[in-house]
């Protein structure tokens, strides 16, 4: 976990430091272009880096615990239409009048697949796997023993198509998840600290979903009105994320519920980068304590490297320049 953690690392410094070539797209269909958002997945395979991204929270625990989430995602296409990317997370948990443990959660893969790109309709969908590794975290901080499989459905949708007459409307996109988790193992077992018991707990299978609503600000300038609006504005997304988690099956607790946060936020995009902010609001008390926040330097590969590391491994087509003057 280490050695993946640091060779990340290293990778974001070097890109950080090589001369930038000419910009390429990164998540476009038509005129929109879809940002990579902090929650919500985008609707689009691409070669890009998130790192860090970094969150600060009480968590759901009772009683709750401060946690520090520390994280990065590496993305890769094999071709135009199939992707992979590969991340983890450092936890850290200060539990009240507890001690402060730390540790990696489980290593994360994903694979994902381009079903479809509608230029004139903005509109993108995309399938993938994520599989959560079991055991390849630390318990302490709550890793799984058990690996996860969690069969996920992805779309992206832009306003640009809607008439004259709601222009305003066309900056305006939405995109969305709804993904189904597996647990590998039915149950685990366990034993009772205190007592000795041998406990038995059920693995539940959960409906994770989540969406986003944004107002492209780049969008309104290239393809809607020209503002005159400081430079600074035009790169600015205002967003509203949700994501959400419900057990759905293989749980015995009756009060168990829907759990999940809303992430109201902005980010800025420029030619090679992002950086966004947003705030955690969680949805009840079994999501966590009080408002948190979360950040993130997002690098878009394909377009510094648009001859090398950025582009697919298999490559079948030539990449467009972005849209939206960025």
């Amino acid at each position: 976990m280490c050695r993946l953690w640091l060779r990340a690392s290293a990778l974001a410094l070097f890109v950080t430091f090589v001369p930038i070539a000419n910009a390429f797209a990164h998540c476009i269909v038509g005129n929109r272009f879809f940002p990579a958002t902090l929650n919500v997945d985008d609707p689009c395979v691409a070669d890009e880096l998130s790192i860090p991204t970094i969150a600060v929270f009480n968590n759901g625990d009772n009683p709750s615990a401060h946690e520090l989430d520390i994280s990065g995602e590496f993305s890769k296409r094999i071709t135009e239409d199939f992707g992979v990317s590969v991340g983890s997370t450092w936890t850290q948990l200060r539990p009240p009048g507890g001690p402060t443990v730390s540790g990696f959660q489980n290593l994360e893969t994903a694979f994902q697949y381009q079903l479809l790109k509608d230029a004139p309709h903005e509109l993108a969908l995309l399938a993938g796997l994520v599989v959560e590794w079991g055991g390849s975290g630390s318990a302490n901080v709550g890793a799984d023993r058990f690996t996860t499989y969690t069969p996920t459905f992805y779309f992206g949708k832009g306003f640009g198509d809607l008439s004259d007459t709601v222009r305003w409307l066309r900056p305006f996109a939405v995109t969305g998840q709804v993904g189904y988790a597996i647990p590998g193992s039915s149950s685990t077992v366990g034993t009772d600290p205190d007592t000795g018991n041998v406990i038995t707990t059920a693995n539940p299978q959960v409906l994770k979903w989540g969406a986003t609503l944004q107002y492209s600000l780049p969008y309104l300038k290239s393809a809607v009105v020209d503002l005159g609006l400081p430079d600074f504005f035009n790169h600015l997304i205002p967003i509203v994320e949700a994501q959400l988690a419900t057990p759905v099956a293989n749980f015995a607790d009756s009060g168990t519920k829907t759990t999940g946060t809303i992430n109201p936020g902005v980010i800025y995009v420029g030619s090679t980068y992002q950086v966004g902010v947003e705030a955690i609001i969680p949805v009840n008390r079994d999501s966590g304590t009080n408002v948190g926040v979360m950040g993130q330097l997002h690098l878009y590969l394909d377009d510094m490297f648009p001859n090398s590391i950025g582009r697919p491994l298999i490559n079948t087509a030539v990449a467009a320049s972005k849209p939206g003057g960025l």
